[in-house]
């Protein structure tokens, strides 16, 4: 295991002035971890779900489901941050797990597509939505690059300053969520629910093909609470508050999802849903007319916003990570002294996220890591069964004694773990068999990195030999 100093401190202190500082509580941990799901889709989604399943009770069931598979990862990355605390999150467990290689692959894909193009993608709906509501003459691509740069500056500035920026992003989306259901809810006069009937049709494969297809979309809009754990070295007391703030978050999330899918569906009613592109901005024209629609696209870019400070602020620690571990450009990991930041490595992040959005292919890349995607979370999976198995080897060999990691063992293992690992193994192999293409993309993407791994090792032995016939004297 690779040993960092500063990653293993849990008082908070300052260190040497060369690591980064824990300066994160509960609430800040928490914030981004809502902050990593809550992006634009579940503004969206409800209407494709609406076509692939046409009653309340399947609607409801696949964002209910949805939720527990999130609930259920959740306890999986709870456990995994208690065990190893450190820079990087899921990079460092699947380093410890398997091979310094599937941690690089890894980092790798999150780089070069998985987090730039999501970021590309939500800045693009920001501008899109900013240039409806103003009448701005800016263009999409100008505006997405100017938020993402203003983000990248703020989280250059310092950890606490940057998440200060997503508490408050975070809350105001809360809150904006929190109107729509108070408004489908409370001011809407439609009638109740009719929840009969239950299916649509008998149930049969056509039924379960198109439950499975309604789940995708939902599966991905309930992700992105991993990215959290890549700040696990600035989390204060991160054995207790990273699981903590990794589950209250998810279940907050989960929550609100099943809100709002419950308003979409009472409010619009099946058939309409599923023909509203924009379903939040539907439930509220029709609760508060044109003004409530203005009110939730303004959500919806602040929402926008939000994401990207998440992502901006979280995806750069996995970077730091890898070139602590010689694995990237080595000057990532320098650290202003008084902000304390991968500053190097949030500007490249930006820099990238900036190029693929004036590209304006963050759509098609985007398509392309859908199935890699889910296997690093299968393989995030697996890994907690390795350690595991690791510390009941140790403890039974008389290695080791009563262990912390033991303290922090989530309820539920090994059927929730094995849930979770089925439905990205499914969801993987799903995205194989409808969009093969695009998977093989995603994956040639990933196989590159083998070779660049293979690089960076050559070129750390070649240094080492360097450093070693400096200090040996010729004989």
């Amino acid at each position: 295991m690779r040993k960092n100093d500063e990653v293993r401190r849990e008082d908070g202190s300052a260190g040497s002035g060369t690591e980064l500082a824990r300066r994160l509580g509960l609430f800040d941990a928490t914030m981004l971890v809502m902050g990593g799901i809550v992006a634009t889709g579940i503004f969206v989604v409800p209407q494709l779900v609406a076509q692939q399943v046409h009653t309340p009770v399947l609607i409801f069931g696949v964002w209910l489901l949805g939720g527990l598979v999130a609930l259920c990862g959740s306890l999986i990355y709870a456990e995994l941050s208690a065990r190893y605390p450190e820079v990087g999150g899921q990079y460092a467990y699947l380093r410890e797990a398997y091979h310094p290689i599937v941690a690089f692959l890894f980092g790798w894909s999150l780089f070069l597509v998985i987090e730039a193009g999501a970021i590309a993608s939500v800045a693009t709906i920001f501008g899109r939505y900013f240039i409806n509501l103003t009448g701005a003459s800016f263009g999409e691509a100008a505006l997405s690059g100017i938020a993402i740069a203003v983000l990248t500056i703020v989280n250059c500035l310092g950890v606490r300053g940057g998440s200060m920026l997503q508490n408050v992003l975070m809350v105001s989306k809360i809150l904006v969520i929190s109107l729509l259901i108070g408004g489908g809810l409370i001011l809407n006069p439609t009638r109740p629910l009719n929840w009969m009937p239950i299916f649509e049709s008998p149930i049969s494969g056509h039924l379960l093909k198109a439950g499975a297809a309604a789940m995708v979309p939902v599966l991905f809009t309930y992700s992105g609470w991993p990215s959290a754990g890549f700040v696990s070295g600035e989390v204060r007391d991160p054995r207790r508050n990273m699981p903590l703030a990794t589950v209250l978050g998810v279940a907050g999330v989960v929550v609100l999802y099943c809100l709002v899918t419950l308003v979409d569906v009472r409010v619009l009613g099946v058939a309409q849903l599923s023909k509203t592109s924009a379903p939040a901005s539907a439930v509220m024209r029709v609760v508060l007319g044109e003004k409530g629609a203005a009110i939730i696209a303004v959500g919806i870019m602040i929402s926008a916003l939000g994401y990207i400070s998440q992502a901006t602020l979280t995806a750069p620690r996995v970077y730091y990570a890898m070139a602590q571990d010689g694995l990237f450009f080595k000057s990532l990991v320098w650290l202003p002294r008084k902000t304390r930041v991968p500053v190097l490595a949030i500007l490249l992040q930006g820099a990238c996220s900036i190029v693929i959005a004036f590209s304006g292919r963050y759509d098609q890349i985007l398509n392309y890591v859908m199935s890699v995607e889910f296997v690093f979370l299968f393989l995030t999976g697996v890994s907690l069964f390795i350690f595991r198995g690791r510390t009941a080897m140790a403890a039974r060999e008389g290695v080791i004694g009563p262990t912390p990691e033991a303290a922090y063992e989530m309820p539920g293992h090994p059927l929730t773990t094995l849930f979770f690992m089925t439905v990205c193994g499914l969801s993987a192999l799903n995205m194989f068999y409808t969009n093969l293409i695009n998977s093989l993309i995603g994956w040639g993407i990933v196989l590159v990195g083998i070779p660049v791994y293979f690089l960076w090792q050559w070129r750390n032995s070649r240094v080492q030999e360097s450093a070693l016939r400096k200090v040996t004297p010729s004989s």
